[in-house]
């Protein structure tokens, strides 16, 4: 998407609807345009798919008029305050179905088109499901469980707190792309589409892009009902207004013997609250260090999720019992630790530079991931993680170009080695990966751009994608040029069909 000069403060988001977007990773947003637009949508797509199957990633071209959903104040005003201002459209968008009288689906994730990624707690990729038409709760909309988007798992069994996204035609709800969902079963005799796009952060938060009024994370209009995760929620919240990683929460009081205690315990609930209020005590906390990372290996996701927070907000002196839990047996524990040594930012980075020499895959993959994660701060590590750019292990290779991707101009003495990945990985991801990484790093990036004119005819859908944004955040003549020849050759008419073949 381009940046919009004329969108209006009015059209972003306020502090509440962002803290509601932090906490239950769910917004609707309702568009200004006409119910008979959205019912030209509904009949071009079922026109559409009945003569030919479904439409895949040509939505957009065969239909052409969804553009402007996705142009609609109300929806870049929403997307800009969760994306920042230079957000783009990924490649991957899909025309659900939910076919009369179907079961529906059960609660899952979406998968990165096949290809393995970590979950990002912060909202660096989200996703807008679109209704062209009606969809009450008897036509099976989509479903989500609020506030899930932090879990790797099902923390229950069944369908608790189950929300329907339902809504008149032209609803959309731009949910974070971790958020567990499902369709529901469609109990009548018409076909229900939903538009599912994605879209992409490309730059690290710098101030808040919301329409601000208090910058300080306050949850107090959050239902007290809500699985408390205030460590995750403020580092998110501090994180999109453009602090740095490591930033503390304002130090409160607390019995740390009794925290202790609770962490120990039998109740699963009362353990995840007592990791939580430890993260609000800073470093004066440092001494429970131990019971946090004991908190990590946690059989209860919520309090794992907790401890991690609790000791990125503790910082510095938490980093040497985290750095070791990257090479635990445990993989959850791990993955936890990274979250953490993330959190913690700037303090965490040299030792996270150092773990990229690690023997073990799983070091280097955590230590990268979270050296991603950390942005700006993370520096210093720029040269420790050009070292490893040919490593052996393909998704270490992955991250280290999302960390250069997350740092961006400032990653400019990676581009020769991500233009290598671009031009010669074996592996799909990491191409795209470093694509994608070119295009954060912008401008700066000049010098790969003969590279990336090859790229464009690369096997892989996703790299050719991530490779024609890189050449219009470039934005050379010569990029241009580029992208342009590839237009001439590519492009695609979309009212060719077999009835009109010219």
């Amino acid at each position: 998407m381009q940046a919009n000069p004329y969108l209006s403060d009015s059209n972003k988001l306020t502090d509440a609807q962002m803290r509601d977007f932090i906490v239950n990773g769910h917004l609707t947003i309702k568009t200004d345009l006409p119910r008979s637009f959205h019912e030209t949508i509904y009949r071009k797509t079922q026109e559409y798919t009945e003569k030919e199957g479904n439409l895949g990633n040509n939505i957009l071209p065969r239909v052409p008029e969804l553009q402007a959903v996705f142009e609609d104040p109300a929806v870049r005003g929403a997307f800009t305050s969760i994306l920042g201002e230079n957000y783009v459209m990924h490649s991957h968008r899909h025309p659900h179905q939910n076919r009369p009288h179907s079961d529906g689906q059960g609660f899952h994730k979406d998968s990165y088109w096949g290809y393995q990624k970590v979950r990002h707690h912060c909202p660096r990729w989200a996703m807008a499901f679109y209704y062209p038409q009606d969809s009450p709760l008897e036509i099976g909309p989509s479903a989500v469980l609020p506030g899930t988007q932090y879990y790797s798992t099902r923390i229950t069994e069944n369908n608790d707190s189950e929300l329907a996204l339902s809504g008149e035609a032209g609803t959309l709800t731009i949910i974070h792309f971790d958020l567990w969902h499902r369709a529901m079963a469609n109990q009548t005799d018409k076909t229900r589409y939903m538009m599912k796009f994605q879209f992409i952060r490309m730059d690290a938060p710098q101030a808040p892009e919301w329409n601000v009024t208090d910058p300080q994370w306050t949850s107090e209009d959050i239902n007290p009902a809500t699985p408390a995760h205030q460590g995750t929620w403020r580092h998110i919240w501090n994180w999109m207004a453009g602090e740095s990683n490591g930033d503390a929460a304002q130090p409160t009081h607390g019995n740390l013997t009794d925290h202790i205690t609770a962490l120990g315990g039998d109740d699963a609930a009362a353990r995840s609250r007592a990791a939580d209020e430890l993260g609000t005590l800073d470093e004066s906390a440092a001494e429970v260090v131990p019971h946090l990372i004991e908190a990590l290996r946690d059989d209860y996701e919520p309090v794992r999720l907790n401890a991690a927070y609790a000791l990125g907000a503790i910082g510095e002196p938490s980093v040497p019992q985290l750095i070791e839990v990257l090479g635990d047996d445990n993989g959850p524990a791990r993955r936890m630790a990274a979250y953490a040594l993330a959190a913690v930012g700037a303090p965490a980075v040299p030792a996270l530079s150092e773990a990229l020499q690690h023997t073990e895959d799983a070091v280097r993959i955590e230590a990268t991931y979270a050296l991603a994660q950390i942005g700006d701060a993370a520096e210093p590590a720029i040269p420790a993680l050009m070292e490893r750019t040919k490593d052996e292990c393909a998704e270490v290779r992955r991250y280290l170009a999302e960390a250069f991707g997350s740092l961006g101009a400032t990653a400019a003495p990676a581009v020769p080695h991500l233009t290598d990945m671009v031009a010669d990985d074996d592996d799909k991801q990491a191409r795209f990966e470093a694509a994608l990484a070119l295009a954060q790093i912008g401008p700066a990036a000049n010098d790969a751009v003969p590279v990336l004119a090859k790229a464009l005819w690369d096997e892989d859908r996703y790299v050719r994608d991530n490779t024609i944004h890189a050449l219009k955040r470039i934005d050379t003549p010569e990029a241009e040029s580029a992208l342009f020849d590839y237009l001439l050759m590519a492009r695609w008419c979309p009212i060719t069909n077999r009835q009109s073949t010219h």
